[in-house]
């Protein structure tokens, strides 16, 4: 991947994505790196760093390593919540959530050349998004997941509304795994965003191959 001034590659990519793997630092089994390098053999067409319980420091030379190894690999990269590492490691766009701050300024932080995508749990906040400028959104969380353990599941029928309202790309997200893919297929949602189904499995290839394997039969 690489930045242009106006966005318009990265845009071309995100849209053709389907598996975006959060490699969340604390729920790696494996060394973040040989994590990443796996989901992407196994098919993961994005990936984003999210640094849970590390070191600025340790954050910064992840994404710095990942960078580097994406650029290698031709996948979008995507650090989490933090601009200013974004910029530091060339990241392809930032994630950033509802309490985090509002797109106009991350957009003003990391310029037009790079995605700008926002969590959201409901129509309203999906539709201001994209009004706003959000490049793409993760939708959720559709299950319980410990990642986000305090939110409250949204289920699918959210995903079935989002996905005939808005226009650009929507990853369904949370609790989402190989069991349970079918039902967010069958709301609408052609694109999926995991942590836990991906990186916490003792077979991190095999169990990105079979969630992309279901997003593209």
């Amino acid at each position: 991947m690489w930045i242009d001034k106006d966005g318009k590659n990265l845009r071309r990519y995100i849209d053709k994505a389907r598996l975006y793997v959060l490699l969340t630092t604390d729920l790696c089994r494996q060394p973040v790196l040989d994590t990443a390098r796996l989901a992407v053999h196994g098919g993961a067409d994005v990936l984003q760093l999210r640094g849970k319980g590390i070191s600025d420091e340790e954050f910064s030379r992840l994404a710095l390593e990942l960078r580097e190894l994406t650029w290698k690999l031709n996948i979008i990269f995507i650090v989490n919540d933090r601009p200013d590492i974004a910029i530091r490691a060339y990241a392809d766009g930032l994630h950033i959530g509802q309490d985090d701050m509002p797109i106009e300024e991350a957009r003003r932080l990391i310029g037009k050349g790079r995605l700008i995508g926002l969590s959201t749990h409901s129509v309203k906040q999906a539709r201001q998004a994209q009004s706003q400028g959000a490049d793409y959104l993760g939708v959720g969380p559709v299950f319980a997941t410990d990642t986000k353990a305090r939110a409250k599941p949204v289920g699918t029928t959210l995903i079935e509304q989002v996905t005939k309202e808005i226009d650009i790309p929507v990853f369904a997200i949370g609790g989402i795994n190989r069991d349970n893919i079918g039902r967010v297929l069958d709301a609408g949602a052609t694109r999926v965003a995991v942590c836990s189904a991906v990186v916490s499995e003792v077979d991190v290839q095999a169990a990105a191959k079979g969630l992309s394997y279901e997003l593209n039969k």
